[in-house]
């Protein structure tokens, strides 16, 4: 009776979704949620360039400009993505790892493992423009 009941109910709902062709959405609508967005990511693409530019002329070069700008980025997105880990590495550790403690264990090791990449990635910019500001001469 379950095999026949999920079999219908399958059918019915293709039948649904391949039945139905019609379309609502204006043509007008799409146009002008699409020059809004673009307008944006003009916006954005000259703010990163402007920053980019402003890295290349306070580090004097191309290249340690580039390396600035990008360890820059690195520092801020890495923030929420070490967050991330270590609440899934908590829950690792303190909730799944009450009943095994080998998950305990891989809970532990993770957690140190991103607070180790939040510390790097955090100082690694700072230890980069101190070495190219005092370290080149």
């Amino acid at each position: 009776m379950k095999k026949i009941a999920t079999i219908a109910l399958i059918l019915i709902i293709s039948l649904c979704i391949f039945g139905t062709t019609r379309v609502f959405a204006e043509s007008n609508s799409t146009s002008i949620i699409d020059a809004e967005n673009e307008s944006q990511l003009i916006k954005i693409k000259e703010n990163a360039t402007k920053s980019l530019e402003d890295y290349k002329e306070k580090y004097g070069s191309d290249a340690y400009g580039i390396a600035a700008y990008v360890l820059n980025i690195i520092r801020i997105y890495s923030i929420p993505f070490c967050f991330l880990g270590i609440a899934i590495s908590a829950i690792y550790q303190y909730v799944i790892g009450i009943r095994k403690l080998d998950t305990q264990e891989k809970g532990l090791v993770t957690m140190i493992s991103f607070i180790t990449i939040l510390v790097i990635c955090q100082i690694l910019p700072l230890a980069f423009a101190i070495v190219v500001k005092f370290g080149r001469g």
